[in-house]
């Protein structure tokens, strides 16, 4: 290419005008002309960027924490209820956009049609005015026959006075039952209100509107999403370890980068009998930038404290981090600077082999990335991006 430049360069129009006829020189423009040279003449091509290679890498920790093994497990939420009338009766007031809307504590959420419970309740209040007026009147004719004996013991007999006594004890103990019956009539009618027991959303409807539903049946479901709930099951080999696990997090198959801080809630105290495992109940208040629904899988982790006096110094680090070049006797480990990506040698004294890791003396403090495969093709200043989990 070169050669050919010079050539058209130093070509002389009369050494070269028995190759090249007048014709075929007018058809040579000058934009052809000047794109040869582009192409041929201008010098060496730019250097490609840099290639930014993806690692594996591990963030350091205390000598004393390790990270526990991941347990799968599904979000539910912390108060779900399906909710439904202590009462029978037609539906009078049933949304039919009822799914989605929320309700604060005490808010009216459907209503039974109230006419018979109404009726019941004013049949009853009638029957205890009555009973009470009845009551009254036995009371006077007892107090009369009770002067009458005293005064006069001719006159009446103990009898007597015994008789009116029993009627007027008769006549209170209505009054009770009507009173006690009043009440149940007035719960039946608040019963015919069905009110949101917590703050929540409506998931489900079960039944229409203007339909007779019987007491106690499902109509609606209420969830309580602000706070999350999730079963793990630990294995029995593993669950004495429990105490000592800290930084507990979830973190769910929609947001992989967003752990969420959980804490126990609850430990079953019985073993499944075909996994030999324990349900571990967790709990975590709803993230404020995304939303967790009910049914989310996702995996539970967090940190266990050793407190063995040998673990009590240092960090430690995957064995596959630490590497030794040929020509030296120094380990060292590649930092991964997270602000710039590039990576930088650093030396490292070494301690005991564990069998997470191995515990670094001096070199690395908790907080650092190193990478963890592929140290001995890394070099100094290269940029690298840090490898998501599963990646």
């Amino acid at each position: 290419m070169v050669t050919d430049c010079l050539a058209v360069r130093g070509a002389n129009p009369k050494k070269t005008g028995n190759i090249m006829n007048t014709k075929h020189r007018i058809l040579i423009t000058s934009a052809l002309l000047g794109t040869l040279l582009l192409a041929g003449c201008s010098g060496e091509p730019p250097e490609a960027p840099e290639t930014v290679r993806p690692v594996k890498a591990f963030q350091v920790l205390d000598a004393g924490e390790r990270v526990t093994r991941s347990f799968p497990g599904r979000a539910r939420a912390h108060n779900e209820v399906d909710l439904g009338f202590r009462v029978a009766g037609q539906l009078l007031e049933l949304p039919n956009d009822l799914v989605g809307q929320v309700f604060k504590t005490g808010e009216l959420i459907a209503r039974l049609d109230p006419r018979d419970y109404e009726v019941r309740a004013e049949d009853v209040r009638s029957q205890l005015e009555r009973a009470r007026a009845t009551a009254r009147r036995a009371q006077s004719d007892y107090q009369r026959e009770q002067n009458i004996f005293k005064e006069e013991p001719g006159a009446t007999s103990k009898t007597a006075v015994e008789n009116k006594l029993a009627a007027r004890d008769e006549s209170v103990a209505e009054v009770n039952s009507l009173r006690a019956s009043l009440d149940a009539a007035q719960d039946e009618l608040k019963y015919t209100y069905l009110k949101a027991p917590f703050d929540g959303a409506i998931t489900a409807k079960y039944v229409d509107n203007f339909q007779n539903v019987r007491a106690k049946e499902k109509v609606v479901r209420l969830l309580d999403s602000s706070r999350i709930e999730m079963v793990v099951n630990i294995p029995e080999n593993a669950i004495s370890n429990l105490p000592n696990v800290t930084g507990i997090t979830v973190t769910f198959d929609a947001f992989p980068e967003h752990p969420v801080p959980a804490e126990v809630f609850e430990v079953g105290k019985e073993a499944s009998l075909t996994t030999r495992t324990y349900p571990v109940t967790l709990i975590m208040n709803q993230p404020e930038d995304f939303t967790i629904l009910a049914g989310m899988a996702g995996r539970a982790r967090g940190l266990r404290k050793q407190v063995t006096e040998m673990e009590a110094t240092g960090v430690q680090v995957p064995v596959g981090a630490v590497f030794t070049p040929e020509t030296e006797k120094q380990d060292y480990v590649w930092v991964i600077d997270a602000s710039t990506g590039t990576v930088s040698k650093r030396a490292v004294v070494t301690g005991a082999l564990e069998r997470a890791g191995i515990q670094i003396l001096e070199g690395l403090k908790p907080g650092d990335w190193v990478a963890t495969a592929g140290v001995y093709t890394l070099r100094e200043g290269q940029q690298v991006s840090i490898m998501a989990a599963g990646e």
